[in-house]
């Protein structure tokens, strides 16, 4: 394998072992300081660059029950993806099976050479090399987590192939056997002394703004919370595996009690009214700081802007190219009242197949038909554009009216993508500031601490039920699954759920809070796959269709979207390209093809 290092070689006169057609050897590479960093940083950047058009042009949300695109009659990812046009040759989302294998071949040859005394000639600082292993390490174990949320169990390749190698030696490992090596070598890194202070090597909890993109010790934490909760869930699990709810409980708070030991906390600050609405919309916006100065919340940011105003904007923010993912009814029903109640009957949300009757909850007082938008979670008003929802344009406020007709209404014009399709539009991590001139939108969070608290909770009621304290094994505090999810409420300044409820009634508020808290951030397109819920979630969606009548009076109805041929078993898991398919039959004689692919 060889390297372009045409910067490297413009860097110093006395680089003459670059090739003349630019090539250069590893032993050339970790003999020389600067190159070894720069390999390094090129194992960590194929960490997911997620937003709201990292899949087909679009946000994954548009793919699942989350949202609906408004590209829905043009030609391409979302169409098809609607259509059911998916196959093992073309899958609209994305195959990102070769790239995470590339990124993963960089850290094995990292791996491999850098403890090779005959290659590794530099004499490296012991903390610096074992800071970079460590991160290196904890890289891999990301791209294999990232490979089996998608296709499952996959090839566990630990070293660079070489030319030679027997490809008729290699076998898929099943999840379970996956997701031990992603948490070993999580603990391998966690195991690697920690420095602290003002140092700027080893592998640390603590780095300054100017590392940005750095891997900690938190990120670390995160990989193996979020793969020890899928370990345990019923796609992966059937009952019998190692991953039990109780191991998923144990590794979930370690990872929690880690991060906040070390000084992460959820993000509370409040903004003026003039900037953002609350504590949630204003920390969607604000870029992080690694240091944690402000931003305590964020273990690891993308580095590409979400772009809102312009890919998922509403036709009055000059310079917007489409509406993109135009928030589901589904997913505006899921928000609660302001004091606490959930809108629609958990147990049976709709009377109907087609969602357009929905079965209110006779507990909720607050809730009117005839003005669905008032009081409810201050995280709806943080995600949503709906219709009279305030916004500012050149300094001044106005109204997003999404009624027909409006200046952000539901168009008939299938072929016009300006339009939303649902009657809401994305409002999360849009800055109104953000347009032409100013690119002040938010940046997605890959990782982030209330994700680890709300993989936690659904491990601990699993486990135990929702009340039950679990003791902490590293020296936090004992936590329940109702009080974590508490504290994902008390930031968004809503009710406590209440003791004493049964885990099956915890369960339905767990997901719908999971929904809320997360909306955008690619996890309910997964959440739905492991939870094995797909073919009741992602058939279709619906929208809303509001009309202005004289009096100036709304009336609201209830619209179903084109059904999708995207929600049947097979979607649960990726599938593997077919030319890779054919490759290693030819080679094994084993058909490594998901089912129903």
């Amino acid at each position: 394998m060889i390297l372009i290092v045409g910067a490297w070689a413009a860097g110093s006169c006395a680089d003459l072992d670059v090739r003349s057609d630019g090539r250069i050897a590893y032993a050339d590479i970790f003999r020389h300081y600067g190159r070894t960093s720069s390999y390094v940083s090129g194992c960590i950047g194929g960490i997911s660059q997620i937003s709201m058009t990292s899949c087909g042009g679009t946000s994954l949300g548009s793919f699942c029950d989350e949202a609906h695109d408004a590209s829905d009659f043009s030609d391409g990812a979302v169409s098809d993806w609607y259509k059911g046009y998916a196959t093992s040759s073309y899958f609209p989302i994305g195959d990102p099976w070769a790239s995470l294998y590339q990124s993963i071949r960089r850290c094995n040859t990292f791996l491999l050479y850098i403890d090779d005394p005959e290659i590794a000639t530099y004499p490296f600082r012991e903390v610096e090399k074992n800071g970079w292993i460590a991160q290196v390490r904890v890289a891999r174990a990301y791209y294999y987590l990232q490979l089996i949320k998608r296709y499952g169990g996959v090839p566990l390749v630990k070293v660079p192939y070489g030319t030679g190698h027997d490809y008729q030696a290699d076998g898929r490992a099943s999840f379970e056997e996956c997701a031990d090596f992603i948490i070993s070598e999580c603990r391998k890194a966690l195991a690697t002394e920690e420095t602290s202070g003002p140092s700027t090597m080893g592998f640390r909890w603590d780095i300054n703004d100017t590392e940005r993109g750095t891997i900690t010790r938190a990120f670390a934490y995160a990989v193996m919370s979020q793969t020890a909760l899928y370990a345990a869930s019923p796609l992966w699990n059937d009952g019998s595996g190692k991953y039990t709810w109780d191991k998923a409980t144990e590794i979930t708070k370690e990872a929690l009690d880690q991060c906040l030991l070390h000084g992460f906390r959820l993000f509370t600050t409040k903004p003026a009214a003039s900037v953002a609405q609350n504590a949630y919309a204003y920390y969607h916006i604000t870029r992080s700081d690694p240091s944690r100065s402000i931003d305590k919340e964020t273990i690891f940011e993308s580095s590409a802007q979400t772009n809102v105003w312009r890919y998922a904007g509403t036709p009055i923010t000059p310079g917007m190219d489409r509406a993109g993912a135009g928030p589901s009814q589904e997913l505006i029903d899921a928000y609660e009242t302001i004091d606490g109640e959930p809108v629609l009957d958990l147990d049976q949300p709709y009377k109907d197949a087609d969602h357009l009757e929905p079965n209110y909850n006779p507990d909720n007082l607050t809730y009117k038909q005839n003005n669905p938008y008032e009081n409810r979670d201050p995280r709806f008003y943080a995600t949503i554009y709906y219709n009279g929802a305030l916004r500012y344009l050149d300094g001044r406020s106005t109204t997003v009216d999404t009624y027909v007709g409006g200046n952000c209404g539901i168009s008939d014009d299938v072929t016009d993508i300006r339009y939303t399709r649902t009657g809401y539009y994305v409002r999360k991590y849009n800055n109104y500031r953000s347009g032409t001139e100013i690119a002040g939108d938010g940046y997605m969070p890959i990782f982030r601490l209330a994700e680890l608290y709300l993989n936690f909770a659904e491990a601990a009621y699993q486990a135990k039920g929702p009340d039950v304290l679990v003791r902490s094994t590293v020296g936090g505090e004992m936590l329940c699954a109702r009080a974590a999810v508490n504290a994902i409420r008390a930031r968004a300044e809503m009710p406590e759920l209440p003791r004493g409820m049964s885990k099956d009634a915890f369960g339905k508020r767990y997901r719908n809070e999971r929904r809320v808290e997360l909306a955008f951030e690619e996890h309910r397109f997964f959440d739905v796959r492991r939870w094995k819920i797909l073919r009741e979630t992602d058939g279709f969606v619906t929208g809303m269709r509001i009309e202005r009548g004289l009096s100036g009076a709304f009336t609201y109805e209830r619209v179903k979207l084109a059904v999708r041929g995207t929600n049947e078993d097979k979607y649960l898991m990726f599938p593997i390209n077919r030319s890779e398919v054919d490759k290693v039959e030819e080679l094994t004689g084993a058909d490594w093809q998901n089912p129903g692919w």
